[in-house]
């Protein structure tokens, strides 16, 4: 089964997502990563260069090819805007929704300038998107974290999650 994580920048798809693929013994992938190796560019040089909606269509082309490997993918804060990609990974698996509040969130990404989002939005902003975000995650999510633990009790949170689900 593929695993998308999906959530606000900064909720911690990357971290929690390599924890619990190591507990369920399969791969990992970043879906940000991803990008930036097949297109040999940064994330913010994406953005500068081709613009957000290129930036958006490669990460919906990634999401396409990593459905159906035996793996937890952590997906990019906009990945699950795009209704295709959403419903894809749905099909392909389950879609867990990290759900992290604001202030942590925006703690973690503050100052970022490797996310071309946050460094160029301002606190009200990002609470704005994040609000608007919240909503379409829960909307295309089939397993809901409310992700108030360490890292690790996170991923468990996953796995058992995942246990049940199947």
């Amino acid at each position: 089964m593929t695993v998308f994580l999906c959530g606000f920048m900064g909720c911690g798809k990357s971290t929690v997502g390599r924890l619990a693929a190591k507990k369920l013994g399969c791969g990992f992938f970043d879906t940000d990563e991803l990008i930036v190796e097949r297109e040999n560019m940064t994330i913010p040089e994406i953005f500068a260069q081709k613009g957000e909606p290129y930036f958006r269509a490669a990460e919906a082309d990634v999401i396409k090819s990593v459905c159906g490997k035996t793996a937890v993918i952590a997906c990019g804060g906009g990945a699950m805007l795009n209704p295709e990609s959403a419903h894809l990974a749905a099909d392909a698996g389950a879609v867990v929704f990290i759900d992290v509040d604001f202030d942590t969130c925006y703690e973690r990404i503050c100052g970022d300038s490797n996310r071309p989002i946050a460094a160029a939005s301002s606190r009200e902003e990002l609470l704005e998107r994040f609000n608007l975000r919240r909503e379409i995650y829960l909307k295309h999510s089939t397993i809901h974290i409310e992700s108030t633990g360490s890292p690790v009790e996170v991923s468990d949170m996953i796995v058992s999650s995942l246990k049940n689900y199947k």
